[in-house]
């Protein structure tokens, strides 16, 4: 610098961090970032090499135990806790180096999460770590916060660890006023169980356990139909599997359950219940970043792809990525949203939209003849994802062609309706007294769906005339 020259002030302040990691993420996101601490963890301490092929379990043993209420947070694992190393020169860092989790499954690229989870909740933070070798504890303050000269935190090594396994636990108190308001609410209590529950039903099924407040979240179904029969026509789902610049995929789109009546799509058109399972989700690295996606971020109402219509309530489907290297997973900087824009997930989802046509297609050759299709799929039962892919036979298998990743994919040969006594839908209204009483003369009970009672009445009749 010239001999005279003057300087201008251009570090960042503390406040500007705080406004701006925290300002677009949900609440019930922040905490999920804790998990996702909590996990990492044992991948680095367990699993440092990568999970092996074949472990289906790999988080057995270990668990997280959230508590909150109007004054406090607090999150307590046996997940290993943080290294020292890790503690002094990255973890309470505004951002990530480069260290040793990035050979890890994980999803965490920015090094952010923590801190951002502790700044959205409140204004003073405690640490506590345990490992094989040390304990330690870390305090973010008030104080801290306010002064934009100091920067580093200081370390307190700790003789008598207050807990009993290695690990770590994290409190935040002095919450902000909405964030004491939102934990004192119980419906958000239980609406942060259900977020869990769908962005970790992956890992809880595989052996983690999570508490809120003492109550165990459990895992959602990762189910789809398949017959055991793969040599002829029979409901499976479309399987397409690729490793693509180190990332490996498995996408599979099918029926998750029998297909609906009449009955049951004027139903859903008037109530969102029953289609909670339908839709996409996707994947990455164990953690769901996509629940039950139904629009055109999945590929519903793109090219040749119909809408999400209530007829298709039976669909679903899974895209899972898995990869040492997080910087490569199509997630946003929240961790549970798609980077729509990622040449991976852009390549994939040409595959989600043909699966997806297989089985909207497939629905609407069925549509007017819901009875035999269910006669002839009656041999699907629910099966795991990972069973379904093993369960095809080698020769099923096509290559992509022209492709220069390692891709395959298998696309079932589907049931089709005979067309030489085609079946008709029959619809009409009546009052729903006359249906009532009908029912009350057929079955002794008036209660009886209109459906059935109309189906009875034909029957009846059809009886007469032979």
């Amino acid at each position: 610098m010239d001999e005279g020259s003057k300087t201008v002030k251009a570090y960042p302040t503390k406040a500007f961090f705080v406004k701006m990691l925290t300002r677009d993420i949900p609440l019930e996101d922040a905490i999920l970032d804790l998990l996702d601490n909590c996990v990492d963890g044992i991948l680095r301490t367990k699993w440092s090499n990568g999970i092996p092929q074949g472990i289906e379990n790999p988080y057995e043993g270990y668990y997280a135990e959230i508590t909150l209420d109007k004054s406090k947070f607090t999150i307590v694992d046996n997940c290993g806790g943080i290294p020292r190393n890790i503690a002094e020169d990255y973890a309470f860092r505004m951002g990530k180096t480069n260290f040793q989790d990035e050979n890890l499954p994980t999803v965490g690229v920015y090094g952010i999460g923590m801190k951002r989870a502790l700044f959205k909740m409140g204004r003073n933070s405690e640490i506590l770590s345990k490992t094989d070798t040390d304990c330690f504890k870390v305090k973010i303050d008030s104080e801290w916060l306010e002064n934009d000269g100091e920067w580093e935190l200081p370390l307190e090594e700790l003789e008598s660890c207050e807990l009993s396994e290695t690990g770590t636990s994290i409190s935040v108190t002095s919450l902000y006023e909405p964030i004491s308001a939102w934990f004192d609410n119980k419906a958000n209590v239980e609406k942060l169980r259900e977020i869990i529950q769908h962005h970790y039903s992956i890992i809880i099924s595989k052996g983690f356990r999570v508490t809120v407040n003492e109550v165990s979240i459990h895992p959602v179904s990762t189910m789809l139909l398949a017959d055991a029969d793969f040599d002829k026509e029979a409901l499976a789902p479309y399987v397409y599997t690729a490793n693509i610049d180190g990332v490996d995929v498995l996408l599979e789109v099918g029926f998750y359950r029998d297909r609906p009546d009449i009955e049951e799509v004027e139903a859903e058109q008037k109530s969102r219940r029953s289609k909670e399972n339908a839709g996409w989700t996707i994947v990455c690295n164990d953690r769901v970043v996509v629940h039950k996606d139904k629009t055109r971020l999945t590929g519903w109402g793109e090219y040749n792809v119909p809408h999400y219509h209530s007829q298709f309530i039976a669909i679903a489907g899974f895209v899972i990525f898995q990869t040492n290297h997080a910087e490569k997973l199509p997630v946003n900087t929240t961790k549970r949203g798609l980077d729509a824009s990622s040449l991976l997930y852009l390549h994939v989802k040409e595959h989600m939209r043909r699966g997806l046509k297989l089985f909207t297609d497939y629905t609407n050759t069925w549509k007017k003849d819901r009875v035999k299709e269910r006669e002839v799929t009656s041999k699907a039962i629910p099966k795991d994802l990972f069973e379904i892919k093993e369960d095809i036979p080698k020769d099923k298998w096509k290559e992509v062609p022209g492709s220069k990743y390692a891709e395959k994919v298998f696309k079932p040969i589907l049931p089709r309706p005979q067309i030489k006594n085609p079946r008709k839908h029959i619809a009409f209204s009546r009052p729903e007294t006359e249906i009532r009483a009908v029912s009350e003369f057929l079955f002794g009970d008036p209660g009886m769906p209109a459906a059935t009672v109309g189906e009875a009445c034909f029957e009846r009749v059809l009886n007469e005339i032979k």
